[in-house]
């Protein structure tokens, strides 16, 4: 884990709000990293400070009247209820049909912008990455060294493959964290060119492909097997649909367990 990972996730580490991989990631980074674990002691003591007693303060007994006050209660006549035209009653009817049969499509785009706000998380940690020493956590073209480095930092088993013969040659992997939670990031290079995969479990639904671009970025996202995969590059889209194809492809055997 980077530092500037970690930052993101003190916050929601102090208020117990990460799974057990993440705050045993967190744990280690500041064991190792005195900058983070000193922000991590600024925080807690800010937070500490925040819920001392001596910070709320009694309001002033003329403001504390003012808000008790009794004001005389002004009771409105009833109105006469105008009798509604044929017209007026079907408009209402129509909009009230309208209201229900909207409401599945306001939830399907929805769930749809969800999706797209995964791809998005992921094209801002490509971006992250590319910064000096942030890009991998183990460097190895070989499927059989990256995979087993994820053993015991995630609570599942991430699918790599080599796809050297496929002109997108495995250079490495790191862990990283999308929307709360940890993932795997595995790095391919596309001749001077990087593609970040990320990969995590889902527990339900399917999610078809889709591609996203933002700023010269291209997203690619699907599920299968129960494991959503976003790949991010700034090579061409075409380009990526061919690295996407050549993960997808069954017959590039991935290291077995």
């Amino acid at each position: 884990m980077m530092c500037d990972d970690a930052r993101l996730l003190l916050h929601a580490y102090l208020d117990n709000e990460l799974d057990a991989a993440q705050s045993v990631a967190i744990v280690r980074h500041m064991q190792g990293c005195p900058s983070c674990a000193a922000s991590y002691a600024d925080y807690a003591q800010l937070r500490e400070g925040m819920a001392h007693a001596s910070l709320y303060r009694r309001a002033p007994d003329a403001l504390r009247k003012s808000w008790s006050a009794e004001k005389p209660a002004v009771i409105a006549p009833p109105a006469a209820r105008p009798r509604r035209a044929p017209f007026a009653l079907a408009m209402a009817a129509g909009l009230a049909a309208a209201v229900i049969i909207g409401t599945p499509l306001w939830f399907t785009t929805h769930r749809a912008g969800d999706t797209s706000q995964w791809a998005n998380e992921a094209i801002s940690s490509h971006i992250r990455s590319m910064q000096p020493q942030h890009l991998m956590d183990v460097v190895s073209t070989d499927q059989h060294t990256v995979k087993p480095w994820f053993d015991g930092k995630l609570d599942f088993s991430p699918r790599v493959k080599d796809l050297a013969g496929e002109g997108f040659p495995l250079v490495g992997g790191r862990l990283d964290a999308l929307g709360g939670r940890s993932v795997a990031a595995l790095i391919f290079k596309r001749h001077l060119h990087v593609i970040n995969l990320y990969q995590w479990p889902v527990s339900s639904g399917e999610v078809a492909e889709s591609t996203t671009q933002w700023h010269g970025y291209n997203a690619i996202q699907w599920t299968t097997d129960r494991m959503h995969f976003v790949a991010v590059s700034d090579v061409s889209e075409s380009e990526l649909h061919q690295f996407v194809l050549a993960f997808q492809n069954d017959s590039v055997t991935p290291l077995m367990r």
